[in-house]
Formats: C-alpha cells, sequence, structure tokens
C-alpha cells in the first residue's frame, strides 16, 4: 500500500515559486506505519497514474480553481482500484459534489492535520467513514511539515504558517467563514523548529503563509479599553504579544533569511508593528488594496482600507519601514469605470509598490458575493454544456465565462483587456528597472527585473484575464524564467543550523 498526497494542477512549470505547504503538512500528519507519502504537486509534473495500485490510499486537496483537474486523478485513481480521499476548501464546501465527480471514497472537512491518521487507521481496518470533521485545529496542534521530503532543486521559497484564520469580512474572502475570524496562532517554538528545517536544507526565503500576519490593529485594542472589557482587552493583548514574540525570535536567525507574509493594510497605522517586522526581516508583504475608489471598497466591505492620497500615504509607510508591497487590485467591482484602470495603474507607480496583482472579481464559493450571486440567479441559472453557471469550475476551462458577475455599464470583454493592459503596464521592462531600484547590487537588480517577469508570466498570464494562446506561450516563458531565477533564492545549506533559544527576548520581557 502506498499513500499519495496530490495538489492538481492545470499548468505544469516544472519549478514553483511557493512549495504547497499542505502536502507537506499531511506527510507530517500520516503515521510512520504507513511509510513516507508520493507527494505530487503537478505545478511541477503531471502525476504518473500508472504508477497507482489497487489498495493504494490518493489523498487529493482542492481549492476551486483546480476541482475539475482534481476530480479527473481522483475518477482515474478510484478506476485503477485506490481508495480516494478528498480535502481542502472545496471538498469542505461541497462533499456531495467530490464524490459525485471526484470518485471520493471519504472527505475530509477542515483541518486535516489531527484527523488525517484516523482516515488512514479507518481504512486499514476496513472502517472507513464516509466524512471526517477535521474542524477548526487550535493553533498548539498544528502539525509540523515534513521538509525532508521536499525536493531541493524544484521550489524557490519555502512555506511555514504561524497562524489560521482572519478577522476581516471582505465579501469577495471565504477565509473567515471557513477558517474563522478568530486568530488560531501557534507557539513560536514549532514555527522556528521548521524555519530552521528550511534553512539547513538551502532555503532561505520563506512565505510565512498566514490568513493575517496582523490578527488584532490598534484600533481593535482602542475599541476594547473604550467599551471597557478588560477580559477582551487582556486577550488581544496576548495575541499581539506573541507576534512581537516570534518576530524577536525571527530576528535571532541568521542574517540572510528573508521573510515575506499578507497582511491588512491597517498595519500601516502601527509603526511600532513595522519596526518589529523590518528587524525580524519580513522583507515584503502581499497587502490587499483590492480597490482604490472609497466607492469600490465600500462594496466589498473593506472600507476599513483608505482611497486616493491617504492610501500612496499608507503604502508608502510600509516601504519607509523596510517593508516592500505586493499589491493586490481586483477589477470588475461595480462601482469600476473605464477610468479606474488607469487610476490604479497610477496609483500603483505613485505608491511605488514592489510587485502588483491585478485579478478580476470572480465569485468564490463560501464568500457573500457568492451567495448574493447564487440567490440572484435563483433557482434555474443560465448553464453551459449542462452546467449552470453557479458551478462554473466545472465547465472546461476554455469554455468558461472571463466574468460572471454582470457589470452595470462595462462588457465582460473590455474589464478583460483592460485587466490586461494594466498587468502590461506595471511589468514593463522600464517600469520593472525604476523599482528595481531599492536593489543595491546590479545583480539583485537583474534578479529583481527577472522574478518581476516570472510573476507576470506565471500570474497575468495565465490567469482569467487571459486568452488560450497568450496561455501557451506564457507556460513556455515561465518554464525558462523559473529555472533561470531559482538560484536567486538559494543558499548553501547549513545543516549545523539549531533554533534560538529566545532568551533574548524572554530576558527583555522580564525587564519591561
Amino acid at each position: 500500500m502506498t499513500v499519495y498526497l496530490v495538489n492538481p494542477g492545470d499548468v505544469s512549470f516544472g519549478t514553483a515559486v511557493i512549495s504547497p505547504r499542505w502536502l507537506y503538512v499531511l506527510a507530517g500528519a500520516t503515521p510512520a506505519e504507513f511509510g513516507d507519502p508520493v507527494l505530487v504537486d503537478e505545478t511541477l509534473d503531471r502525476i504518473d497514474l500508472e504508477s497507482i495500485r489497487p489498495g493504494d490510499v490518493v489523498g487529493i486537496g482542492i481549492h476551486t480553481s483546480n476541482a475539475l483537474r482534481g476530480y479527473a486523478i481522483g475518477r482515474d485513481a478510484r478506476a485503477r482500484g485506490a481508495t480516494v480521499v478528498f480535502g481542502g476548501i472545496h471538498a469542505t464546501l461541497y462533499p456531495d459534489e467530490a464524490r459525485e465527480r471526484g470518485g471520493a471514497h471519504t472527505i475530509v472537512s477542515g483541518d486535516g492535520d489531527l484527523v488525517w491518521a484516523t482516515v488512514l487507521s479507518d481504512y486499514r481496518s476496513g472502517a472507513l467513514q464516509p466524512l471526517y470533521a477535521g474542524g477548526r485545529v487550535d493553533g498548539s496542534d498544528f502539525h509540523a511539515a515534513r521538509w525532508d521530503l521536499l525536493p531541493r532543486d524544484r521550489y524557490m521559497l519555502g512555506s511555514v504558517q504561524t497562524l489560521r484564520g482572519c478577522p476581516k469580512r471582505c465579501s469577495f474572502c471565504s477565509v473567515w467563514k471557513t477558517d474563522g475570524q478568530v486568530p488560531r496562532q501557534r507557539t513560536s517554538d514549532g514555527v522556528l523548529q521548521e524555519i530552521v528545517e528550511l534553512r539547513r536544507l538551502g532555503f532561505r526565503f520563506i512565505v510565512l503563509s498566514d490568513d493575517n500576519f496582523y490578527p488584532v490593529t490598534v484600533a481593535d485594542l482602542a475599541q476594547a479599553d473604550r467599551q471597557s472589557n478588560p477580559a477582551r482587552a487582556q486577550w488581544l493583548r496576548e495575541i499581539r504579544d506573541e507576534r512581537f514574540e516570534l518576530m524577536a525570535r525571527l530576528a535571532e536567525l541568521p542574517d540572510d533569511l528573508v521573510f515575506y507574509t499578507q497582511i491588512t493594510m491597517e498595519a500601516a497605522e502601527d509603526p511600532e508593528f513595522l519596526d518589529a517586522m523590518r528587524k525580524a526581516r519580513i522583507r515584503g508583504a502581499l497587502v490587499g488594496i483590492e480597490s482604490v475608489t472609497a466607492e469600490g471598497l465600500k462594496a466589498i466591505f473593506k472600507d476599513f482600507n483608505m482611497a486616493g492620497a491617504q492610501l500612496v500615504e499608507r503604502l508608502r509607510t510600509f516601504r519607509e519601514h523596510g517593508v516592500h508591497v505586493l499589491g493586490s487590485f481586483i477589477f470588475g467591482l461595480s462601482t469600476d469605470t473605464p477610468e479606474t484602470f488607469e487610476a490604479t495603474a497610477a496609483l500603483a507607480r505613485q505608491a511605488d509598490i514592489a510587485f502588483a496583482q491585478f485579478v478580476m472579481l470572480t465569485p468564490l464559493p463560501g464568500t457573500v458575493d457568492f451567495a448574493r450571486w447564487e440567490r440572484e440567479l435563483g433557482d434555474d441559472p443560465p448553464s453551459i454544456g449542462g452546467v449552470p453557471i453557479t458551478r462554473y469550475w466545472l465547465i472546461p476551462p476554455g469554455q468558461r465565462p472571463k466574468i460572471y458577475l454582470p457589470h452595470p455599464s462595462m462588457p465582460a470583454d473590455e474589464i478583460r483587456r483592460r485587466t490586461q493592459w494594466t498587468w502590461d503596464q506595471f511589468y514593463r521592462a522600464p517600469a520593472i528597472w525604476e523599482r528595481g531600484r531599492v536593489v543595491k547590487s546590479v545583480r539583485g537588480r537583474l534578479a529583481f527585473l527577472l522574478i518581476s517577469k516570472l510573476y507576470r508570466q506565471m500570474y497575468a498570464n495565465t490567469g482569467i484575464a487571459t486568452d488560450s494562446a497568450r496561455l501557451t506561450r506564457a507556460a513556455w516563458w515561465a518554464r525558462w524564467l523559473a529555472r533561470s531565477c531559482r538560484r536567486f533564492f538559494m543558499a548553501p545549506p547549513m545543516p549545523e543550523l539549531e533554533v534560538p533559544s529566545g532568551s533574548s527576548w524572554r530576558g527583555a520581557r522580564a525587564l519591561s
């Protein structure tokens, strides 16, 4: 019996940017008696279905965008006599669909850290259940990843998770519904152990792959104080203190380590937090900007963000504290006009952000936007090839519409073209070279140029806004660029590296 863990994908690049963390977490959660699982990331290469034998277990993790490919793998694996297990956010939301379309014998809903061992044990004893509820695992129970199984020459960045959950409730995002609004934090010991393991292997760029690295804002603390709620205020301060402890301990790691994460715009109001990020060498952060207008932010329940000149000022604040922003923008909001695209491109230049992504609004299952859209279309929505548009992920990629939500003033093709234009403007070679001035060495600036081009090829030219001809060219260029870029990310292994004790942080706390 062999256990397979599969991350499905429609486009394989041979080299990937970030290691898919869930594969290595479930590998770590696989009991030793079952042997080392075979890990398949189709971002790298397609699965070899011929290797699957009767009696094997094939675990497939899916989100909405790769569900259709995952279902095809599941059906093929089941036809070869394997037991098929589906998990991930999409299978959690649509367990019956995974059974009907993907041939699943059982479903794992929620977090798999603890329940995966039970699934395998039940399978071996012949008592496999149709559904396993993993729920929301407490931060102290997050399973460590098996980084010893990570191929050394295929990924640019390792990934370590420090918390799950996000207190916000953005209309386009499902995280707060699936992972919860209460931050579930790991202790810094577990986080440091994984980072050290990755650095021992030669990885020096690490993504702290959290839903929101900044779970407690200064406004949250002020509100708790105003409400005279000492219990909540104390709880929030404990979460915040744990963030500072983690960052202080990251600062004790080797100087060549660089971290990236994901945070909300509100962190720009917290210079103490940004200073701690700089000392911890958290050099970059994905920040959900979404819209450059106040009307757009209000439409997606994100009016805690700023717009216009205030937005530029906040984004520059990150740069002033040594944190380089990957800004995420959404097009296709009901408030967007043709001028929105040019205004977004101009603001991205003015704010001097390092990277940007421009995505088209898509109603994702589990979100407020999706629920509203599904409700508005009613019981008999339009269909394509017999598939209701509200199950668009089941439509073959070449037949799917580019945009699902109707826009009051622009046709879908115009939004797609203008979105692609914005990508093209931001990632022009002269513009990239100018942004790269923050890198001191010529070699570093060249690396910045190549990495920017790679990011554009992987995400702009293979995304929903692109056409099939551009996608084919992009995949070829991305393969070449990825191989060229990867050497900038690696460093000589440090097999003797030990986890810092954290004594300097504890000593400082004792004196405070």
